[in-house]
């Protein structure tokens, strides 16, 4: 082969190879902008997600606190308007059931009650149990086994709210013989012990032993409690019980009232032990018992508060000390009771 020849397919050779290199750049700098393209693409839409949700879930505890906040603002906002219509709902329906009851009361001429509520409230005292007799806001059979539940000492509302919360609970009423000069501390318990049919006893003013004392001192004790719980309750306790039970012919000769003491003595106020009152009671008590106890002592009203409905369970009525007499042969002046057996 000559030598022009061999120059012409070399010089060939070197235009085809400029042309590949010139394409394979090409195609090169074109597949670097599609990457580079998608890259950006993707960081973009990724900046932007993040940017987005970093509005409502940035991160970190104070963060996390302030968007727990900003969700619970949103939700209370979205609950207020709730209530609101709620709200504005109930009240329409007061409002029309308020006309409602204007109308009813204008046609039935009763202060708001109906006819069969007017007439439910005559015939109540009509409607009692035969052999049964209303006292205190309950029915008492007076021939089915009673007990007297007393507490001296108080009035103590701590201990005293929870007697009669569970006294009322089974349909009973107790007696509590309180001091006078603690009264006035307890205006409310006094009150709910008269409205609630509990009975209400003297336990003197200042708790003094009462065979200690002369004639005049014996009477200014008694009158001074009696004026205390009066002027609470309008009407003054209808019995006495005798700090320690002490009692000489002195003591007997000035007080005019009926003296009430007991049969059942839990010494509560020695023991200060529940079970111990609890145990004593369940053991010695009998139709007709008065069970003393005292309002002072968390231990009493926790006795108390077994003692109620075991009573109950064995078949006793829960009377006061004036509901036991009135069925048991009645209360006179100046002369002591311990209890009020059949």
């Amino acid at each position: 082969m000559s030598h022009g020849r061999l120059f012409r397919i070399a010089s060939e050779w070197q235009k085809k190879k400029k042309t590949i290199w010139r394409f394979w750049s090409g195609m090169r700098k074109t597949w670097k902008m599609r990457a580079a393209a998608l890259l950006l693409t993707a960081v973009c839409t990724v900046g932007a997600s993040f940017a987005a949700y970093a509005d409502d879930v940035p991160s970190g505890p104070a963060s996390d606190m302030e968007l727990i906040q900003r969700r619970e603002q949103a939700s209370g906002s979205q609950n207020e308007a709730g209530d609101a219509q709620t709200a504005a709902g109930s009240e329409n329906h007061a409002g029309a059931a308020e006309g409602q009851q204007t109308t009813e009361n204008q046609e039935t001429g009763n202060n708001g009650q109906t006819a069969s509520e007017t007439q439910g409230t005559e015939q109540g005292d009509s409607q009692v149990p035969d052999g049964m007799v209303a006292s205190g806001g309950r029915y008492i059979d007076p021939n089915a086994p009673m007990v007297a539940l007393t507490f001296d000492d108080g009035p103590y509302a701590p201990v005293g709210n929870r007697i009669m919360d569970c006294a009322e609970q089974y349909g009973g009423r107790v007696t509590f013989y309180v001091v006078g000069n603690r009264v006035n501390s307890y205006k409310s318990e006094i009150q709910r012990m008269y409205a609630n049919g509990h009975e209400i006893g003297n336990h003197t003013q200042d708790h003094k032993y009462l065979q200690k004392l002369g004639a005049q001192e014996i009477r200014q004790q008694v009158e001074a409690c009696n004026q205390a719980v009066a002027a609470i309750t309008g009407e003054a306790p209808k019995t006495v019980r005798l700090p320690g039970g002490g009692k000489n012919s002195t003591v007997l000769a000035n007080i005019s009232q009926p003296i009430v003491l007991w049969d059942v003595d839990t010494l509560d106020w020695k023991t200060r032990n529940a079970a111990s009152s609890v145990q004593t009671v369940l053991n010695q008590v009998k139709d007709g018992s008065v069970v003393l106890m005292h309002e002072l002592y968390n231990a009493s009203g926790d006795a108390a508060v077994t003692i109620i409905p075991a009573l109950v369970e064995r078949g006793y009525q829960l009377v006061t000390v004036s509901e036991l007499a009135q069925f048991r042969g009645g209360l006179a002046g100046g002369t002591v009771y311990y209890s009020f057996h059949k």
